[in-house]
């Protein structure tokens, strides 16, 4: 059997001690060094304070002082230093004359005079200047504890300067000073023999070959796998693919583009493996006495992935809700988009009148809506609407299985309208990466108890590889949410649920618009813009034009914004005349009553304006309420001012993305509301609290009167901001996320032969 030699080997115990005495000596250095400095930071700064002491101390009795000795009043003065002496850590105080004679102390100052005679101090240098209070530590007298002396001099008005001498107590603040020296020496001791031990362990490791063999197993080799490739290496892998993915078919600056997107998920994601659920169809076919038309519903939603979808094809499955609909589709609902482009498939699905009313006017609308959004409606929740909530949600799940050619796609759940859908797909699909993007905010635990089937809503949305939200609060009060309500382990370093044997994740993906947008490209410029928009409207060049654009809902804070023109009227009347706001409202959910009584208001209010600022010439608020195409939309975006988004609670609110991608002459202002979720990412926005009237006037008016300059400094930083995050990077995120799931899935199951849920 060979010898072990320890001198020889490597990383020997000898090694290790020729490396180790002189890391200890140096430790040993470093320990003194450190209680060195320790005590000396620690001193100056107890004498600071006690510096500091002594000077408020003199400027509080200083008139008193004068006035008493003035007077010859010793009896005062007497009373003014016992006053003194009860402060916590000072001793006894004197007035004492320039010359060294006491003339007046405290019973316990020393009686021995080299205590008011400076020269005769055991002071070596002075803090502070003179006039004014000067101090120092003097050395313990025999008899006497360790001292902070103080010497404050008051000259005004006196024929002789008198000085008063305050003796504080040290003896606490180098206690205290031996306590941190102590601590601090200890702690860097363990911190450098800990450093130095790991150096050594290192050392000794390398050596040993340990580096060598953790390189082979990352590589795969070596005996430590000895079957398929190493699981850390997969990983490595997976996260260099996703990062080359990102940078594929990129703009100059790096920007994700319509282009980049279509090359990325060519790569990762087959065409006909993406699915997108939602309620909401891209295109409406309806009947009018001219013929069937196609509309564009006015729906954030549908401005966010309709993009997507022509850059990356794949099905769009949604409610066939266009009186046309039928007629336009196949036997199963299916028809190609965009008219004229067919570069993705819609599949519509439909329902009877009784189950919209229960499950989108009902349960969703009424119910979830009014939850999720902290705008003081109070929510309706109905046992009926909920069973066709739960119906409707069922049949989308089986339309997505029908629309699917292969057993793991990448399914892309869009809002409230469908939490109990990937439960359901995951269980018809159980390697299906399912993503659930909600698109309106998520409440704080307690507000979405309200609902009675919180936890079947939860484990509904839990039934996704990935849920996804336009802020980390509202995946913060998700994770809450589902901490309270079911029984799961939430991973809080990586914002991740795991709940029976399947992992969540939920992730902040802020959603845009998409850049540049397609709308832009078939309407003139902004002065063009403006002068058709002024001559529709009658209105006088000068005028200044403020516009808001929405959805008729109590969320979007219209009654709000028009009182904040009513209040701007009464502020400044020199605009009378001159400031028109015009609000385009498109009609929606009209059949419940809260959006019925909303219109009512709206109508009442632009009534009393205008009957109360308006002439036969001259109306300050336009109320159009009507659908309105995107190309008109654009027009008004170009053609104004200023645009107030004045949201009461809102997840994102594109509008205000919309109005920055419009204006490429980089002029106009946007009044956003706090509340928006656009407001934490365009900050060069005029932010206000919709609620606050007079602040909300006050932006109005400040858009009003902004110079040309300031304004295109603003429009350009927020231009800038929507084209680098726009939608396709929005959509890039998401979409390369879900792939890195399923193609972590698939090597898993290669490896064992099993069918593992994507979400595992």
């Amino acid at each position: 059997m060979p010898v072990y030699d320890r001198a020889r080997a490597p990383g020997s115990f000898r090694e290790s001690l020729r490396l180790l005495l002189p890391l200890l000596a140096a430790i040993g250095l470093v320990v003194v060094a450190v209680g060195v400095v320790t005590t000396r930071t620690t001193r100056a700064w107890f004498e600071s304070e006690l510096h500091a002491r002594a000077s408020l101390a003199s400027i509080s009795v200083r008139q008193g002082v004068l006035s008493a000795y003035a007077a010859g009043d010793t009896e005062r003065l007497s009373l003014l230093l016992d006053d003194i002496s009860r402060e916590d850590q000072v001793m006894s105080a004197a007035l004492c004359g320039i010359d060294g004679s006491v003339v007046t102390r405290t019973a316990t100052f020393p009686t021995d005079g080299a205590w008011c005679d400076r020269s005769r101090m055991n002071v070596v240098k002075w803090r502070g200047e003179s006039p004014g209070t000067q101090s120092a530590v003097v050395s313990p007298v025999q008899g006497m504890l360790p001292s902070h002396v103080s010497v404050t001099t008051f000259a005004s008005g006196l024929t002789m300067p008198l000085r008063l001498v305050l003796l504080q107590n040290f003896g606490p603040a180098m206690q205290r000073e031996t306590l941190v020296r102590r601590w601090a020496m200890l702690v860097f001791g363990m911190l450098a023999v800990a450093s130095s031990l790991l150096t050594v362990l290192s050392s000794r490791l390398t050596r040993g070959g340990l580096m060598r063999r953790l390189t082979d197993a990352l590589r795969g080799e070596g005996q430590w796998w000895k079957h398929g490739e190493s699981p850390l290496l997969d990983d490595v892998r997976a996260l260099a693919q996703r990062t080359s993915a990102a940078s594929v078919e990129a703009d100059r600056d790096g920007r994700w583009t319509k282009t980049r997107l279509r090359s990325v998920l060519n790569e990762h994601v087959r065409e006909e493996s993406l699915v997108i659920v939602a309620n909401r169809e891209p295109y409406i076919h309806d009947k009018t006495p001219d013929g069937v038309i196609v509309r564009h519903p006015a729906s954030g939603l549908v401005t966010a992935l309709e993009p997507v979808m022509r850059a990356c094809s794949g099905v769009w499955i949604a409610h066939g809700s266009g009186s046309a609909d039928r007629e336009t589709s196949d036997a199963k609902g299916r028809l190609m988009v965009p008219p004229g482009e067919e570069s993705y498939r819609l599949r519509r699905v439909w329902m009877s009148e009784q189950e919209e009313q229960g499950y989108y006017y009902g349960f969703a609308n009424e119910g979830l809506w009014p939850v999720c959004h902290q705008t003081y409606a109070r929510p309706i929740f109905r046992s009926s609407d909920w069973e066709h909530y739960r119906t409707i949600n069922a049949r989308f799940a089986d339309t997505v299985v029908q629309e699917t050619t292969v057993d793991d796609p990448i399914i892309l759940v869009q809002d409230y309208h469908f939490a109990l859908a990937p439960r359901m797909i995951r269980e018809r699909l159980p390697r299906a990466t399912i993503i659930t993007f909600w698109h309106i905010p998520w409440p704080n635990a307690e507000r979405f108890s309200i609902c009675p089937w919180r936890d079947e809503v939860v484990d509904g949305l839990l039934g996704s590889s990935i849920v996804g939200f336009h802020t980390q609060a509202h995946c913060n009060h998700f994770l809450e949410t589902v901490d309270s309500a079911l029984e799961a382990r939430i991973d809080r370093a990586d914002n991740a649920v795991i709940r029976q044997g399947a992992r969540t994740l939920v992730r902040p993906y802020p959603i845009s618009v998409e850049w540049p947008v397609r709308w832009t490209e078939s309407i003139p410029e902004a002065a063009e813009c403006r002068r058709s928009v002024f001559e529709e409207l009658e209105l006088p060049e000068d005028t200044v034009l403020a516009v808001g654009v929405d959805r008729l809902d109590y969320t979007k804070g219209i009654e709000e914004r028009i009182d904040a023109v009513e209040r701007l009227l009464e502020r400044r009347p020199t605009l009378l005349g001159r400031f028109v706001f015009v609000q385009l409202a498109a009609p929606s959910r009209s059949e419940i009553p809260q959006y019925q009584q909303l219109r009512g208001a709206v109508e009442s209010s632009v009534e009393r304006i205008n009957a109360r600022f308006g002439s036969a010439s001259y109306k300050p608020v336009v109320f159009l309420r009507a659908h309105h195409e995107p190309e008109r939309v654009f027009r008004f975006y170009r053609a104004a001012d200023m645009c107030y988004v004045s949201s009461l609670h809102d997840g994102m609110n594109l509008v205000a993305k919309e109005f920055v991608a419009a204006r490429d002459d980089e002029q106009g202002v946007l009044v956003l509301s706090k509340f928006a979720g656009a407001a934490h990412e365009l900050g060069d926005a005029l932010i206000v609290n919709p609620y606050d009237v007079e602040e909300a006037s006050s932006a109005l008016e400040r858009a009003a009167f902004m110079p040309r300059a300031e304004q295109a400094e603003r429009m350009r930083a927020m231009r800038a901001i929507v084209a680098e995050h726009n939608v396709y990077r929005w959509a890039g995120r998401m979409l390369l996320d879900a792939a890195q799931l399923r193609n972590r899935a698939r090597r898993s199951l290669n490896l064992s032969g099993l069918s593992i849920p994507v979400g595992s």
